[in-house]
C-alpha cells in the first residue's frame, strides 16, 4: 500500500493532468513545516467537545507524517502547543496534555521503527513533570534516527526563541553574526522549512519559527487540520514545485539558495 501511494503521490508533483511543470528544476519541499490549525472548529461543526478535535487531529498527523515518510521528507516541523495557548480553557490544557502524553506512548515506538527521529522544540519550564519524562524518552530513544526529523514545536512561541538566542549570545560574549544567532536557537540542526503549511484558512504564521521561515513559502489551505489528509499534502508540495524560488535574485539569473533582499523590485 505504501508504495502505491508514493508513486501516486510522486505522479501528482510532476505535475500530471496538464499542472504546470515544476520550477526551479521540479525540486519538492524536503523540509516542511505545518500549523495544524482547526480541532476546535472541526469538533464544533461536529457539535463535539473540543478534545474530540484534538484527537481526530493527533490521528491525522500520523498518517501525515506515515506519507512524509514515504514521499523521503526529511524533516517536519509541527506547531502543536504554543506559549499562548497556556490562555485556553483549563480543561482543554489538562485534556492536551494527556493527550500528548497518549501520543508518545502510541506514535513514538511506530516512527522509531520507521527510522524517525522526534525532536521537542520550545521551552519545559511549567510542563506536568510526566509529560516531559515522555519527551525525554522519546528523543533519547530515537536520538540515532536517520530517515526523517520530526520537530515538535510545544511550549513554543517563535519571538521567545529569538528572545532566549539573543540571551545566550550576550551571555557568551560572542559577536552577533547570523551563524552565531542560529547557534542558540532551541535546534540549532533544524533545516530553514522550505514550504510552511497552515491549515483552517487562517493568513498568518502566529509566531511560528520567525527566523527559521525568513524565505519560507507560505501555504493556505481553508481545510480544517483534521480534514488535511495525504492528497491535501499532495496538493501542497505539487503547488511549491510550481512556484520559483528567487531569494531576492531576478528569475533565471542563478539565484538558487541564500538570503537576499526578497522585497527589492
Amino acid at each position: 500500500m505504501a508504495s502505491w501511494r508514493t508513486w501516486l503521490a510522486r505522479w501528482r508533483l510532476r505535475g500530471a493532468g496538464g499542472a504546470a511543470e515544476p520550477a526551479a528544476g521540479g525540486a519538492t519541499a524536503r523540509y516542511i513545516a505545518i500549523i495544524m490549525d482547526g480541532n476546535g472548529r472541526w469538533a464544533q461543526r461536529r457539535r463535539l467537545p473540543v478534545a474530540a478535535g484534538h484527537r481526530a487531529g493527533a490521528k491525522m498527523l500520523r498518517r501525515v507524517l506515515e506519507h512524509a515518510l514515504d514521499l523521503g521528507i526529511l524533516e517536519v516541523t509541527v506547531y502543536s502547543f504554543s506559549t499562548e495557548n497556556w490562555s485556553r480553557p483549563p480543561e482543554e490544557v489538562a485534556a492536551l496534555m494527556d493527550l500528548f502524553v497518549e501520543m508518545i506512548d502510541s506514535q513514538v515506538p511506530d516512527m522509531h521503527e520507521r527510522g524517525a527521529r522526534v525532536r521537542f522544540v520550545g521551552r519545559r519550564d511549567g510542563v506536568p513533570e510526566k509529560l516531559v519524562r515522555r519527551i525525554e524518552e522519546a528523543e533519547a530513544l530515537t536520538a540515532a534516527n536517520t530517515r526523517m526529523t520530526l520537530y515538535i514545536a510545544f511550549n513554543y512561541g517563535g519571538r521567545r526563541e529569538l528572545l532566549d538566542a539573543a540571551a545566550g549570545l550576550a551571555r557568551a560574549g560572542e559577536a552577533a553574526t547570523e551563524e552565531s544567532f542560529r547557534r542558540r536557537l532551541y535546534a540549532p540542526e533544524m533545516h530553514d522549512p522550505e514550504l510552511l503549511i497552515r491549515t483552517s484558512g487562517e493568513l498568518r504564521i502566529s509566531n511560528f519559527l520567525l527566523w527559521q521561515c525568513a524565505y519560507s513559502e507560505l501555504y493556505f489551505s481553508d481545510k480544517l487540520w483534521p480534514d488535511f489528509d495525504e492528497a491535501a499534502l499532495d496538493e501542497a508540495l505539487a503547488e511549491y514545485a510550481r512556484r520559483q524560488r528567487r531569494f531576492g535574485g531576478r528569475a533565471g539569473a542563478g539565484a538558487a539558495g541564500g538570503a537576499g533582499a526578497e522585497g527589492a523590485s
